[in-house]
């Protein structure tokens, strides 16, 4: 007996039993359902984060900072030569090197400094943190310029975060605030004006700014003028109030040892420019590995995010598996029905076996057509648990949307390799279900089952 001829033999009994086949594939449509349901949120949710992640912490840069020189497990790291510490420092060579290496595609040197007090020309306030670095760099590494541009700076050119232009004041109104707060105790409604005046933006884009810097002894140190060639843009995802927290002014690194020697006289200067920390860019995420194993050659230390991603990975790895393992459970109970149904149908077709084994059919085409007819029962609740885990994906991103007054960057999909997974799933659970039923059909006696009918 040919496939063709035992599949057209099954499906007529599928099609005739309109009963039993509808509650043996809703059965196994919800299991297929759950399962392609498992892996869709995974997925999705994985994307989503890996998503908000990488706009955070950028998967394709690593972070380089100096190397005092202290091995592991060294008890006191003062005693580290400076021989060691000289090897471990962060220098032009070693940024030349970085560049000329392979894979990577920018390199960026960055120097800090403490927080700064900040003055406009209308004598509007505010403290920034100082950043100096390559301001022709900031685009490489994910800045996005709102106003302006740094192709090409003077040295006495800044560019201004989104946050430091937020909560600028003068000293008259910013002193008539406090007072208010004061003699309020702090309340509620004060407070809320604070934050307000916090998070207005002031225009700073070709204006200039001076920085601001007191001494041991009180004196108050300026800086000269400085040209606002750049503001970036407002970053998008986060509240205002964190944004105005973030506030920073970078500076070329020219444009530093100037203020040094303006706002920190008395420090001392190295003949060796070196740096806090270097950024470099690599132009793809499976590379940093190999690029971090090439840096840590130049006696430096490294950080990069591939950690964070890897331990997110397994969490969600346990995530879809433990939702898969409740699809498979909710499989293995369809499977019972399955059973149940099949051995039924082997008592009420006795028969039809009888007959079939009076004409010459064999043990095992009995057993192939009712594993025939449990993988067709499988393959139609594969296809209707398909159909159901698309309708539940849409009536979720239709919720995510009604609560997000419709604009939402979060949504749920179903990834290609779920189907052919939820698929395989119900066929199998299908076909092994109608084991049993199958042995048993092909063990039935012939000449007593058309006896008894």
């Amino acid at each position: 007996m040919r496939i063709s001829d035992l599949t057209r033999l099954s499906w007529d009994q599928v099609r005739r039993r309109k009963v039993v086949t509808m509650l043996c594939a809703a059965g196994l449509s919800i299991g297929c359902a759950a399962i392609i349901l498992a892996m869709s949120i995974g997925e999705s949710t994985q994307q989503i984060v890996e998503s908000e992640l990488n706009s955070f912490l950028k998967m394709d840069e690593i972070t380089v900072m100096p190397n005092s020189g202290a091995m592991p497990g060294q008890d006191n790291p003062d005693q580290v030569s400076e021989e060691a510490n000289n090897r471990g420092l962060l220098t032009d060579q070693k940024l030349e090197v970085m560049r000329n290496m392979k894979h990577v595609t920018a390199v960026a040197p960055y120097q800090t400094f403490d927080h700064l007090g900040m003055t406009t020309a209308d004598s509007k306030e505010g403290y920034v943190e100082v950043v100096a670095t390559d301001l022709t760099r900031l685009k490489d590494f994910g800045e996005t310029f709102g106003q302006g541009k740094a192709d090409s700076v003077d040295i006495n050119s800044v560019v201004l975060s989104y946050g430091a232009t937020m909560g600028l004041m003068d000293e008259e109104t910013r002193n008539k605030l406090y007072e208010a707060m004061e003699r309020s105790g702090y309340d509620r409604n004060s407070q809320e004006q604070y934050r307000n005046m916090m998070v207005i933006p002031t225009a700073m884009y070709q204006t200039q700014i001076q920085l601001v810097k007191y001494d041991d002894n009180g004196k108050q140190l300026t800086s000269t003028p400085l040209q606002v060639v750049g503001v970036l843009k407002k970053p998008k995802g986060r509240s205002d109030i964190s944004i105005a927290q973030d506030s920073k002014i970078y500076i070329s690194i020219e444009t530093a040892e100037q203020l040094r020697k303006e706002l920190m006289p008395s420090s001392v200067q190295s003949s060796t420019p070196t740096y806090n920390s270097v950024k470099v860019k690599v132009d793809a995420e499976q590379n940093v590995k190999q690029v971090e194993e090439q840096l840590q050659r130049l006696t430096v230390s490294t950080q990069s995010n591939l950690l964070q991603k890897e331990q997110l990975e397994e969490q969600f790895a346990v995530f879809k598996a433990i939702a898969i393992g409740a699809g498979v459970f909710i499989l293995i109970i369809a499977s019972i029905s399955i059973i149940v149904a099949m051995t039924m149908s082997t008592y009420q077709r006795r028969r039809q076996i009888g007959i079939m084994k009076v004409l010459g059919a064999n043990l095992s085409q009995i057993r192939n057509m009712f594993i025939v007819e449990a993988a067709l029962l499988g393959f139609l609740g594969g296809l209707l648990g398909i159909m159901f885990s698309y309708w539940i994906v849409w009536g979720i991103n239709a919720l995510i949307l009604s609560l997000n007054s419709g604009e939402s960057d979060i949504s749920i999909f179903i990834p290609y390799t779920a189907i052919p997974v939820g698929l395989a799933f119900a066929i199998m659970t299908g076909i092994i279900s109608g084991i049993y039923p199958a042995v048993s059909a092909s063990r039935t006696d012939a000449l007593t089952a058309i006896k008894r009918d």
